[in-house]
Order: C-alpha cells, then sequence, then structure tokens
C-alpha cells in the first residue's frame, strides 16, 4: 500500500511539473511574441506591415514567431550599412574606368520631367545609343542566352535566383564549362533561398571547371541564417561588358514550359547591347562585391552600336536609403497620361502604389493588370483579389491571363516608356529583395511591347466578378491572406 501511495504521490509530482513547464512555454510564447511585435512595430518599413505582424503574433503565436523569425526582419542595420559602403566602392570603380561618354539621348522631345526621376532612382545617367531585343518564353530566351555564352572572348558574369539541376540547368552548365574550357572567365551568383534545391555535384562540376561559383549572401549570413529576406531577386547576364540579359526567366525546366503545371509557361527577356551594359553589369559587380569582399576587372567600354533606344537600369534593393522599388512603380504610374499595362504574377502593391493607379485611371489613363489565373504561390494569389477590388472601383482593368502560367514583369506607359525586368507588383519585391528592371525611352522599343502585350490581352480574361460573387472558398482564402499582404 504504502509503494502505491509513493507511486501516486511521485505521478502526481511529474504531473504537475510537466503542467507548470507547460504553462511556462505557452507564457513564454506570448512574451515573445509580444516581444517581436515590438519589434515589427521599430522595424517594418510601412505601418501596415507592422499591423500585419502585430495582429498575426497576438492571434497566433506559435505560429507567428517562426514565421516572423524567417520573414519578419526587414532591416539589417550592419548588412545595410556594408551594402552601401560596397555600393559606393564599386560605382567608384565605375566611374573611374568607364569612359565618360555624354548621356546622349536620341528623341529630343523627351519629356525630361517623365524620366529624371528614374534615373535619380537608379542612381546612374540616361544613355542612348542602345539596342534592346525582346525575348519570349524560354526557347528564344536561353537560344538566346547560349549563343552569347558561345561568342564568349573574356568573361560572362550571370546571377539569377533560381538555378536547377534539371535538363536546361545541366545545359547550361555544359555551356559554360566549355566556355571555361577556351579560357572564357566564368563568374556566377546564386541565391541560397532560391536555389536551396541545387545538387552540390552540379556546383562542383562548375568548380572543378574553374568557375567561381558563390551563393549571394554567404559572406553575410552571421546573425541571420533563418532568415529569407535580403535575397537576390535578380535575372543578369553580362559577356564581355558587351552584351547584358535582364528579365523574368531563371534557370528552370519549368521556365521552358516542362512542368506539367504550368504549361505553357509565359515569361519576358531582354538582350541588350550598347552604353546601357555597364549599367547592368554594374549592379553585378555590386553584388559580387558583396558576397565575395573582391572587386572585378571588367571592361566599362561597350562597344558603339547603331542603336535608337534611351535606357537606365534600375536596381532597387533594401539598402536603399529611400523606397526605390515602391517609387519606381509610382513614377511610371505617374508618367502615364494615355496607357499604362503591367504584366506582373503577383498583385499585392502597397498603399502609396494602390493609390497611383486609382489616380491614373481616374484622369482617364487606360489603365490594364496583367495576371495569371492560376498560382504557383496561393496564399499570394489568393491576396490580389482584395486589391482588385480597391483598383476596379477606380476604373483599373485588371486581365487574367488564362493560357497556362504567366511569370513576365513587364510595364508600358504611353507609346513611348517600356520596362522588362524581375520587379514584381508585391512587397516583397519593392521592399526585401535586391532587383532589377531596364527602363526603355523610345518608341520604336515600346511598339514591340505593346505589340507582345496585345497578344497576351488577347489570351486573357476581363475580371468582372467582385470578389462577393467568387465562390466561398476563394473568398474566405482571399480574406485571410489579406492580413498577411504586407509582409507577402
Amino acid at each position: 500500500m504504502r509503494r502505491r501511495s509513493e507511486t501516486r504521490r511521485v505521478a502526481v509530482q511529474l504531473l504537475g511539473f510537466w503542467q507548470d513547464m507547460l504553462l511556462l512555454l505557452v507564457v513564454g510564447h506570448y512574451v515573445l511574441a509580444a516581444y517581436l511585435a515590438y519589434v515589427s512595430l521599430q522595424q517594418s518599413r510601412t505601418a501596415q506591415g507592422a499591423m500585419g505582424w502585430v495582429i498575426f503574433l497576438a492571434a497566433a503565436p506559435f505560429l507567428a514567431i517562426p514565421a516572423f523569425i524567417v520573414l519578419g526582419k526587414s532591416r539589417f542595420p550592419s548588412k545595410v550599412t556594408r551594402r552601401r559602403e560596397l555600393r559606393g566602392a564599386a560605382r567608384a570603380i565605375w566611374e573611374e574606368r568607364r569612359l565618360n561618354k555624354p548621356a546622349t539621348r536620341h528623341d529630343p522631345s523627351i519629356d525630361q520631367s517623365r524620366v529624371r526621376a528614374f534615373e535619380m532612382l537608379a542612381g546612374v545617367p540616361l544613355l542612348g545609343g542602345n539596342r534592346c531585343e525582346l525575348l519570349i518564353n524560354g526557347d528564344r530566351t536561353f537560344e538566346a542566352i547560349f549563343n552569347a555564352i558561345d561568342r564568349a572572348g573574356r568573361y560572362i558574369l550571370l546571377a539569377f535566383y533560381i538555378i536547377r539541376d534539371d535538363a536546361i540547368g545541366r545545359a547550361l552548365r555544359d555551356r559554360l564549362t566549355a566556355a571555361a574550357a577556351r579560357g572564357v572567365t566564368v563568374k556566377i551568383l546564386y541565391d541560397g533561398v532560391g536555389s536551396n534545391w541545387l545538387n552540390r555535384d552540379y556546383i562542383r562540376i562548375l568548380q572543378a571547371a574553374r568557375i567561381e561559383v558563390v551563393e549571394f549572401n554567404a559572406n553575410r549570413r552571421l546573425g541571420s541564417w533563418f532568415q529569407f529576406n535580403f535575397r537576390n531577386h535578380r535575372k543578369i547576364m553580362v559577356v564581355d561588358g558587351d552584351m547584358g540579359f535582364v528579365g523574368g526567366l531563371n534557370v528552370g525546366d519549368e521556365y521552358m514550359s516542362r512542368n506539367p503545371r504550368f504549361i505553357p509557361w509565359r515569361d519576358t527577356h531582354l538582350q541588350v547591347t550598347g552604353p546601357v551594359v555597364a549599367e547592368i553589369q554594374l549592379a553585378f559587380a555590386e553584388d559580387w562585391l558583396w558576397a565575395t569582399d573582391w572587386p572585378l576587372d571588367l571592361n566599362w567600354d561597350p562597344r558603339d552600336i547603331d542603336g535608337d533606344t534611351d535606357a537606365v537600369v534600375v536596381a532597387p534593393g533594401p539598402a536603399d536609403p529611400i523606397e526605390s522599388g515602391s517609387l519606381y512603380f509610382c513614377n511610371a504610374i505617374g508618367a502615364a497620361r494615355e496607357r499604362l499595362w503591367i504584366a506582373s504574377p503577383y498583385f499585392v502593391p502597397d498603399t502609396d502604389i494602390l493609390t497611383s493607379l486609382k489616380l491614373a485611371a481616374l484622369r482617364g489613363v487606360d489603365v490594364r493588370i496583367l495576371v495569371p489565373a492560376r498560382p504557383d504561390h496561393l496564399t499570394v494569389w489568393l491576396a490580389a483579389f482584395p486589391h482588385f477590388e480597391i483598383v476596379r472601383e477606380a476604373g483599373v482593368k485588371i486581365y487574367q491571363y488564362r493560357d497556362g502560367f504567366m511569370h513576365q514583369k513587364v510595364l508600358l506607359v504611353d507609346d513611348d516608356i517600356a520596362s522588362v525586368g524581375s520587379i514584381n507588383l508585391d512587397n516583397r519585391s519593392c521592399r526585401l529583395n535586391f532587383e532589377i528592371t531596364l527602363v526603355a525611352i523610345g518608341k520604336g522599343f515600346a511598339d514591340e511591347v505593346a505589340a507582345m502585350l496585345i497578344e497576351d490581352f488577347a489570351e486573357a480574361d476581363l475580371l468582372e466578378i467582385p470578389l462577393s460573387r467568387q465562390p466561398r472558398l476563394l473568398r474566405m482564402g482571399a480574406h485571410f491572406a489579406r492580413l498577411l499582404a504586407p509582409i507577402l
């Protein structure tokens, strides 16, 4: 009897101990959630973002705490300071070594007030004498990229958010190793989150060919191992300082329409020659200096060509002193007088962009937003629907691309401003990622972009059903996703 009593007493004590531990765990979670909410109030770039985190942390701390650890911190003081220092160093090298050619503009009728802000955001001038060639979809894009690699004589600089060890990834690898074998210097930057599943054997094969392969944040990981922010979402390739590529395509079979879930994959890339290639190269040089602490010896004097397009490269990032990604969109929207067409796979803009879009529509501009009808990231896709309602009320037209998945990031203003790059119309691109886009000024290139988008609109349906009449599951998901919009 005494033994049973002793066993019962021990069991009660253990139960009490675990109850206390559970209570301590719950209380600790709420205390930590309160602290992280305070951190979000201090560090979030927008009031909407801070409020989104505060609500999430208060309502579901067990889910919100790990989410905040991974996604919540958008400011890294030491990283920002170091990034700005290295950016200044890279630009000093650029200014020293490039030929100081005048920023000639072939079209004297260009209204400087419409493009001045692009130059200020970029920190580099609008340069004339360029040739820009649209590369529509994966086959055309990688044909041009592979041809450029095969013609490389001195060096190849390549940066992608996603590089996969699949058919197109291995084809790229083989072209690069062949270039290295004939004496071409090859530098590769990839993002550790976007390329998380990249096989180590893939990298070892490249390194065995004396190709430098560097993860973007490899040199800056201390204290932020679990952070998904401060990502390099840029897609860049530069060959010999004379030819550059930017756009929406990463390196993966899905971009070649080989993923059954997303057939066909609609995307747009850009091949560029002329003086503005130096500005594309500058963005890579800054990223390389950030990742390695080593400057690159590059050609800063691209060959003169008979080009008729003026262009400037805008490369926003989270270390910028102002919200350059959001301001890029606001400036383009404000410049529109007759037409504003934007193609983006995601539509989760901040309040400033939403206001600018509504004002543009209210002053009579033909504002069209082209988005995919099917999602690749469900939460971001759902979060767009409440924003659709906000801008549709002002006259903005929303088109849903129905033929496969649309991933391009293209902007067209009137008949003389066009942009192709990596910037999505969402908070992550505008505030948390390093991005790049080329803004071209000139009727010829703008006409080509307009013709391309007209074909895309023909493959899209105008969204006319309000959210209140959408299927119940979509409505419920959209309203929940909207709460997370500031942090998506």
